[in-house]
């Protein structure tokens, strides 16, 4: 009689699954946290992409995002072999009997207010990585406006299509009395080929009265004239305005600086036109 007495019997079917449930409710938490955790770590590459996509400078590094998604990723795991040993424990607890069991809730909260804390940061985070983005990308089209020093070509933004910034560029060419020699569609013999390119026109075009000074006093020059604007589009549908650069082409043929007005015209054309 009193070993039965002292026997505690197994705890009922609905301690069991509410233990159940409380175990799936931590291991939803421990994958979110890894499901997040993977892509805040992709989300530096992704803005890498972006970047090139955009022909913005790499001048920021995200690698902050790595290591902080890694350390989601690994909370996330830690979270759940927590879990399953508090669950077996537990579980083994209910089969002694011991029902009376107050379930603390401090890893409840103290997950709950991590959580509140990871978005708040990833919201400061994003902030500061969306504006730092935007200078970048302002500051890469101020770099494009000015001449490349490593290759001697300036590449302008337009805003118009290359259609449109072709046809602008002919009208100002006809205004000023510039002969235009010769227009090549890049683009268009690709497609006559088979091959798929986007729009590239070259417009070659220029005056014996400025151009014919520079070549006598550098002949070199003459394998660089008439003036060239190539007008493109990239692979993410921005269109661009490029030439050479006038300085680029007084070091490469040591043109008089008083000649270099000569070619410097096209700057200021192809300003014009991309507006």
């Amino acid at each position: 009689m009193c070993a039965q007495a002292g026997t505690r019997q197994k705890a009922a079917l609905s301690d069991y699954l509410a233990a159940e449930r409380t175990l799936l409710a931590w291991i939803r938490t421990g994958l979110a946290l890894m499901g997040f955790g993977f892509v805040v770590a992709r989300f530096g590459l992704f803005l890498q992409e972006f970047q090139a996509v955009q022909h913005v400078p790499a001048v920021q590094s995200y690698g902050l995002s790595l290591w902080f998604g890694t350390a989601l990723i690994a909370i996330g795991v830690a979270v759940n072999i927590f879990a399953g040993s508090h669950n077996a424990r537990l579980v083994r607890q209910l089969d002694r009997g011991e029902t009376e069991y107050s379930h603390p809730l401090t890893q409840a909260i103290a997950v709950a207010f991590f959580l509140a804390l990871v978005g708040l940061a990833m919201a400061i985070y994003l902030v500061s990585v969306r504006n730092s983005v935007h200078a970048q990308y302002k500051k890469g089209e101020e770099t494009y406006m000015t001449p490349a020093t490593d290759r001697g070509i300036v590449d302008v933004p337009s805003n118009h299509s290359v259609d449109e910034t072709v046809e602008k560029l002919e009208g100002i060419l006809r205004d000023k009395g510039i002969t235009l020699f010769t227009l090549i569609d890049h683009s268009g013999e690709a497609e006559k080929a088979g091959i798929k390119m986007p729009p590239t026109k070259l417009l070659i075009f220029g005056n014996p009265k400025g151009g014919t000074p520079v070549m006598l006093a550098a002949p070199s020059i003459a394998i660089d004239l008439p003036l060239k604007v190539l007008v493109w589009q990239d692979s993410g549908g921005k269109v661009w305005a490029s030439y050479n650069s006038p300085e680029y082409l007084k070091k490469r043929h040591n043109v008089p600086d008083d000649l270099v007005k000569n070619i410097a015209v096209v700057g200021a054309m192809v300003q014009a036109i991309v507006k």
